[in-house]
C-alpha cells in the first residue's frame, strides 16, 4: 500500500507562467467588472430621463423693467441667443473653458477615473463645499438632462449619460451644446448671450481677457460675477489664463497682454440702478399676473434719475460717517399719490441683497412722536398750549428727555420742534395709546403697534416705506397715499395684463383741517429752529420729523416738502449701537443731499393746506397737572397688551 494509489506525497500542481497568470487574473477581473458593469446599468439606468428632447430648450420668460419715462431698469429672468457655431469663435474661447473645466475633455470617454478618484479623497478629508470632479461632458448631461440634486444615484446616472453623449457626438459637437446651454449669470444662457449681456458684442468678437473672465464663471456665477463681485472675477480670470498658458492654448506673451488689458463690462449692466426696488417689484409681479409664459415689460413708479440721487447720497452718508459707526441706510421716496419715486434698500446691493426699506423693521424712535401730537391736535389741542417739561412716571416708567434737562412751561409746538420726551409720553397717556396706534395705521403704517406708554417715544418698529406713506397725507393735503410701484404689466407684444389706473379707486382723506395745518406748522419747526436743520433745503418749503432710538441703534429722518415725501433710516444690521449718531445728524445730511438733487426735478411746491392760526389758549393747561401714576394709557379699563419690542426709555431725538 506504500507504494498505491492513497499513499504517498500528491504530485505537486504545474505552476502558471506570468503570461498565464496574467491571463487569468484579467479574465477573473474581466468577469467581475462585466459583472460590476452590468449591475451599475440595472441600478442606474431603470429610470434615466427622455434624452429624445436633447435640443428643446426650456426658456423661461425675462421681464424688463422701466422707469416712469420708459427708461430699461434692469432684465429679469433668462436671456437665450441662437447657437453659436463654435468654429465662428476664436480658438481661445472654447480653450478657455476646456483650460479650466476639463483639461482632459479631449483624450477621456465622457468621465476621468483619476478626477473622480481625486475628488472623492478630497471630499473625505476636507470640510467644506465639496469637489466635483466632473467632465465637460458630465456638467453637459446634468445640465440637459438631470437635477441638481447631490446624491450616489444622480452622479450614476451622469456617468451613464455622459458616456451616452460621446457615443451620440464628436468632441467638438460636445464642447459646442456645452457652451450654448451653460448658465452664466445675470440670466444669460449660452455663450452669445453672456457675450450680449456682459459685453455687448458677440460672442465672435471676445477677446482673450473676455473669454477667460466668462470661462471664469463657469465655477460659481454669482461668486464670481464681474458687475458684483469684480475683483473676484479679475482673480478668477487670472486663474483661466494661467491654465491656458499650461495647455498651450495661449502664449505667455497673450497672456501678459490679456491682463495688461482691462475687461470692461456692459455700462447697462455694471451701472444698473435699483436693484433694491427691483427685487421689490419682481416678487409682486406673479402675485398680479400669474406665472408668465411669455416676456413681459413691468412699467414702474420710479424715477431714474432721482434713484441715481438716492442711491449716491445714501452711500456718502454711509461713507462720510463710518468712523461713527454708520454701516447701512435705506431711503424711500413716495410722491403725494404714493408713486415710489426712489427706493434704496442697502448702501451696496453687490455686498448684501438684504432690503432695509421694507424687509427691516426697527423702531421709529422719536420719528414717531407726529402720530401723537396729531392725535392731540384731533381731539382739540393747538400747537401754542402751553405744557410743562418737567418730570414725569407713568406706571412704573419714567421717561427723560435726551439732555437730561427740563425747559419747564413751553407750547406743544416747541415741545415737538425739540423732541422732548416728557411731553411725548403725557400726551400719549392722555389722548390714550389705542388712539394714537389708530392714527398711525389710518396713515399707513401696517406692522404691529404695541399700546405701552413708551410707544409715545417710537418703541414701534416699521420700515422706511411704511414711514414715507404715513407722512404722505401731511404732504398732499390729508389724503392716503399707500405706496406702490407698479404702475403696468403688459406682454412683450403689447397686450396689458395690469394697470394700477384702472383698480384706482378715490383716496380717502384721513387728516382733516385745522389738525392738518397745525401739524405741518409744528413740523416745519423741526428744520427751521428744532432738531432737523440740517434738513433744510434753500428755498423750498419743508417739514419732517427726526427721530433716534436707545443706545442709538437706530437714526432715522423723515420729511416732506408739497406732495413729496422721503424717509431715511441709517444703523447697523446687528442692531448694536452707533456712536452718538441722531436723527438730526446723518439721516437729516442724507436727507437733505437727496432732496437737494431731486426737487428742482420735482418742481415741488408749497405744503399745501395753508396756514390756520390756532385760537388763543383760555384757561388751564389740561396736561398740565402730573398724571397719576397708578393711570393706565388708555384709562382705568384699558388692557395693555405685554411690549413685544424693548422699552423706549431716553429715547434721543
Amino acid at each position: 500500500m506504500a507504494n498505491g494509489t492513497f499513499g504517498g506525497n500528491r504530485p505537486a500542481k504545474p505552476q502558471r507562467t506570468p503570461l498565464q497568470a496574467a491571463l487569468y487574473w484579467s479574465a477573473v477581473l474581466g468577469i467581475w467588472g462585466l459583472i460590476f458593469i452590468v449591475a451599475f446599468f440595472a441600478v442606474f439606468a431603470s429610470d434615466l430621463p427622455d434624452t429624445s428632447k436633447l435640443y428643446d430648450v426650456k426658456r423661461q420668460p425675462s421681464i424688463n423693467y422701466l422707469d416712469r419715462s420708459g427708461a430699461l431698469l434692469a432684465v429679469r429672468g433668462s436671456q437665450y441667443a441662437p447657437p453659436v457655431d463654435i468654429d465662428a469663435l476664436p480658438k481661445y474661447v472654447p480653450a478657455a473653458f476646456v483650460a479650466i473645466e476639463d483639461r482632459q475633455f479631449y483624450h477621456h470617454f465622457g468621465f476621468n477615473p483619476w478626477g473622480i478618484i481625486r475628488s472623492m479623497a478630497w471630499n473625505l478629508t476636507h470640510d467644506g463645499p465639496q469637489r466635483g470632479g466632473s467632465t465637460i461632458t458630465q456638467q453637459l448631461a446634468k445640465n440637459l438632462f438631470l437635477s441638481p440634486a447631490q446624491n450616489y444615484r444622480r452622479k450614476g446616472q451622469e456617468l451613464i449619460l455622459a458616456i451616452w453623449l460621446e457615443l451620440k457626438f464628436s468632441k467638438k459637437q460636445i464642447l459646442a451644446l456645452y457652451m450654448n446651454r451653460v448658465y452664466f449669470g445675470a440670466g444669460a444662457y449660452g455663450i452669445e448671450a453672456a457675450s450680449q449681456r456682459y459685453f455687448n458684442k458677440p460672442a465672435a468678437q471676445l477677446t482673450i481677457g473676455e473669454s477667460a473672465l466668462l470661462a471664469g464663471l463657469m465655477k460659481a456665477p454669482t461668486r464670481y460675477s464681474p458687475v458684483s463681485a469684480s475683483e473676484r472675477a479679475a482673480r478668477r480670470a487670472t486663474i483661466v489664463l494661467d491654465e491656458m498658458v499650461r495647455i498651450k492654448a495661449i502664449t505667455a506673451a497673450e497672456m501678459e497682454a490679456a491682463i495688461s488689458e482691462p475687461v470692461r463690462v456692459s455700462a447697462t449692466l455694471a451701472n444698473q440702478r435699483a436693484q433694491y426696488f427691483t427685487d421689490y417689484v419682481d416678487a409682486q409681479v406673479r402675485s398680479l399676473v400669474g406665472e408668465p409664459t411669455e416676456d413681459l415689460v413691468v412699467e414702474t413708479t420710479l424715477d431714474l434719475p432721482i434713484q441715481v440721487a438716492a442711491e449716491r447720497s445714501v452711500k456718502l452718508g454711509v461713507d462720510g460717517h463710518i468712523k461713527q459707526g454708520v454701516e447701512q441706510a435705506a431711503l424711500v421716496a413716495i410722491d403725494g399719490e404714493g408713486r415710489i419715486r426712489a427706493y434704496v434698500g442697502g448702501a451696496d446691493y453687490g455686498e448684501t441683497q438684504f432690503d432695509r426699506a421694507t424687509t427691516a423693521r426697527r423702531q421709529a424712535g422719536s420719528a414717531f412722536k407726529p402720530f401723537v401730537y396729531l392725535t392731540a391736535m384731533e381731539q382739540g389741542r393747538t400747537p401754542n398750549l402751553t405744557v410743562a417739561d418737567e418730570p414725569v412716571k407713568i406706571g412704573d416708567w419714567e421717561p427723560k428727555n435726551y439732555t437730561n434737562k427740563y425747559l419747564g412751561p413751553i407750547t406743544l409746538q416747541t415741545a415737538l420742534a425739540q423732541s422732548i420726551n416728557t411731553v411725548a409720553a403725557r400726551l400719549a397717556n392722555e389722548v390714550g395709546t389705542s388712539n394714537v396706534a389708530s392714527t398711525a395705521r389710518r396713515l399707513g403704517i401696517a406692522s404691529k403697534i404695541q399700546l405701552d406708554p413708551s410707544m409715545a417715544l417710537g418703541a414701534v418698529e416699521v420700515s422706511p416705506l411704511e414711514m414715507s406713506q404715513a407722512y404722505a397725507p401731511f404732504s398732499n393735503g390729508g389724503f392716503l397715499a399707500k405706496g406702490y410701484g407698479i404702475e403696468r404689466i403688459r406682454t412683450a407684444s403689447g397686450k396689458v395684463l395690469y394697470d394700477h389706473g384702472v383698480e384706482k379707486t378715490a383716496r380717502p382723506a384721513v387728516i382733516g383741517s385745522p389738525a392738518l395745518q397745525y401739524m405741518n406748522q409744528m413740523m416745519r419747526q423741526v428744520v427751521i429752529s428744532g432738531t432737523g436743520t440740517r434738513a433744510k433745503v434753500a428755498g423750498y418749503d419743508i417739514a419732517g420729523k427726526t427721530g433716534t432710538t436707545s443706545d442709538y441703534r437706530d437714526a432715522w429722518f423723515v420729511g416732506y416738502s408739497g406732495g413729496f415725501v422721503t424717509a431715511v433710516w441709517t444703523g447697523k444690521d446687528d442692531n448694536t449701537p452707533m456712536k452718538r449718531v441722531t436723527g438730526g445728524g446723518a439721516p437729516a445730511e442724507i436727507w437733505r443731499n437727496f432732496m437737494t438733487a431731486a426737487l428742482p426735478r420735482l418742481k415741488s411746491t408749497p405744503i399745501p393746506g395753508g396756514v390756520i392760526e390756532p385760537p388763543p389758549i383760555v384757561g388751564e393747561d389740561p396736561i398740565g397737572e402730573l398724571i397719576d401714576p397708578s393711570a393706565t394709557p388708555d384709562g382705568p379699563s384699558a388692557e395693555v397688551p405685554e411690549s413685544t419690542s424693548p422699552p423706549a426709555d431716553n429715547l434721543p431725538y
